[in-house]
C-alpha cells in the first residue's frame, strides 16, 4: 500500500488564468485534486484535469543507449547548477516523450526518496546502466564530487555512442548495397526473366551458355522462391543465435571483422578509441588502474583487444609500465602507446588517453565519409553489374537471331 501511495502518475490539465486566459500544460502528481491544489497556488482555476494516456505504440518504446546519454547529460548539468537530487529527478522525467524513460526515471528517484545511494539505485536497472556507469557514480558520491563524476560519465556516453553510431552507419551502407542489388536481380528473374523465356521458345536455335544458366536460375526461383526466402530467414536466425550463445563463434566473428578492407581499419580505430576514452574516464575518476582495465577489457567491444587488454592487467598488476606492456601485445598502434609513455613520464595519462581517444574518434568519422564517398559509385558498379550481365543474358539470343535465319 506504501508503494501505491507514493506513485506519481504525469496527469494533462486545462484551466484559465488570473487574466481569464485559457492555459493548459502537463504535470506529475500523485492525484487530480493534488494536481488542481498545486495548480491554484500558481493562480491557475483548472477546470479539467485527467491522466496523460499513453500511446499504444509509445508504450512499447524502448529505452536506447541515447536516453541513458541524454538523461547523464542533463542530470549532471541539474547538479551542477546546484537543483537538488529528487527535483531533478522530476524535472527530467517531464522533459522525456518515451513513458518507458519517465516510468525509469521514477523509479530512480523513488528508490533514493527511500534512502538508499544513487548509485544502487541504478544498480537496479543494469539493462540500462551497466557495472561501469554504476561504479564511477558510486566513486563521485563516496568522494562528494558526483556532479564532476555525472559530467565524465556523461561526456564518456556521448563520445562512446556517438562512435557506435558511426560504426553502424559504416556497416549498414555495404549491407544496403547487397540487399538492394539482391531484391532488384530476383524481382528480374521471377518477373522479367520468363516474359524472354516464352519469346525464347519459339527460336528454334541452341541457346548461349550465359543465357541458359541465367534461365536456370529463374525457373528454380519461380518454383522455389518461398523456400529460398524461408531459407535466408533461418540462416539469418541460426548465425543471429550462434553469436548470442557460442563464444567461439563470436571470437572468430570478431576476428575476421578485423580483416575486412576498409571495415577493419574502421573497426581496428574505433576499438582503439573506446579503450582509451574508457580508461581515461575511470583513471580520472581515481579508479586504481588495475581496477579500470577490469571495466576497459569489455568496452572495447572486440575480442582482440578484450584478450590484449586482460593481458596487460596481469603485467600492469606485476609492476610493469602501461606503455611498455601495450607494447608487447602487439595490438595498439606506435601513436596510442608513445601518448600513452608520454602520460605516464608526465603524471597526466588520463589528459593522453583522452587526447588519443579523440584523435581516433576523428579518424573513425573520416573514414565513415570517405567510406560513404566511395560506396556511393560502387552502389552504381554492383548494380550495373548484376542488372546489366542479365539484359546482356537475355538479349544474346536476339542478337543471334540472324544466324536463326
Amino acid at each position: 500500500m506504501a508503494d501505491k501511495a507514493i506513485k506519481m502518475g504525469s496527469f494533462t490539465w486545462e484551466g484559465t488564468d488570473r487574466k481569464g486566459t485559457k492555459v493548459k500544460g502537463e504535470m506529475t502528481g500523485l492525484n487530480p485534486a493534488l494536481i488542481k491544489a498545486q495548480l491554484r497556488k500558481q493562480g491557475i482555476n483548472p477546470t479539467r484535469v485527467r491522466k496523460k494516456s499513453v500511446s499504444l505504440f509509445g508504450k512499447g518504446k524502448k529505452i536506447k543507449p541515447m536516453d541513458i546519454a541524454l538523461f547523464t547529460r542533463q542530470l549532471a548539468t541539474m547538479m551542477s547548477a546546484g537543483v537538488p537530487l529528487l527535483q531533478a529527478f522530476d524535472i527530467i522525467g517531464e522533459g522525456f516523450d518515451n513513458p518507458n524513460m519517465r516510468k525509469m526515471v521514477d523509479d530512480i528517484k523513488q528508490d533514493v526518496a527511500a534512502g538508499n545511494s544513487l548509485a544502487n539505485s541504478l544498480r537496479k536497472q543494469p539493462q540500462y546502466f551497466d557495472d561501469l556507469y554504476c561504479n564511477l557514480v558510486d566513486a563521485g558520491e563516496q568522494s562528494g564530487a558526483l556532479e564532476t563524476l555525472l559530467d565524465r560519465v556523461a561526456t564518456y556516453k556521448e563520445k562512446t555512442e556517438a562512435l557506435k553510431k558511426k560504426i553502424k552507419k559504416a556497416m549498414t551502407y555495404p549491407a544496403a548495397v547487397v540487399v538492394v542489388a539482391v531484391i532488384v536481380s530476383a524481382i528480374l528473374l521471377i518477373k522479367v526473366v520468363p516474359q524472354f523465356q516464352s519469346v525464347f521458345e519459339g527460336f528454334g536455335a541452341q541457346l548461349p551458355a550465359f543465357t541458359l544458366m541465367v534461365i536456370a536460375i529463374s525457373e528454380v526461383l519461380q518454383e522455389w522462391w518461398l523456400l529460398v526466402l524461408g531459407g535466408l530467414f533461418v540462416l539469418a536466425f541460426v548465425l543471429r543465435h550462434f553469436y548470442k550463445k557460442s563464444e567461439k563463434f563470436r571470437d572468430a566473428t570478431d576476428r575476421g571483422l578485423l580483416k575486412i578492407p576498409l571495415i577493419g581499419s574502421i573497426l581496428y580505430k574505433s576499438a582503439i578509441a573506446r579503450y582509451a576514452r574508457t580508461l581515461a574516464t575511470t583513471f580520472a575518476a581515481g579508479v586504481p588502474l588495475v581496477d579500470a582495465l577490469d571495466s576497459v577489457a569489455g568496452a572495447t567491444g572486440n575480442v582482440v583487444f578484450r584478450n590484449a587488454v586482460e593481458k596487460i592487467k596481469g603485467d600492469v598488476s606485476t609492476g610493469m609500465q602501461l606503455n611498455f606492456s601495450m607494447r608487447t601485445t602487439g595490438v595498439f598502434s606506435s601513436m596510442a602507446i608513445q601518448m600513452t609513455a608520454i602520460g605516464e613520464e608526465s603524471g597526466s595519462l588520463d589528459e593522453m588517453l583522452s587526447k588519443v581517444a579523440t584523435f581516433y574518434e576523428d579518424e573513425v568519422d573520416n573514414m565513415v565519409d570517405n567510406l560513404t564517398t566511395l560506396m556511393e559509385p560502387m552502389i552504381m558498379a554492383v548494380l550495373g553489374v548484376l542488372v546489366g550481365g542479365l539484359i546482356i543474358a537475355m538479349y544474346l539470343p536476339i542478337f543471334q537471331l540472324g544466324n536463326v535465319v
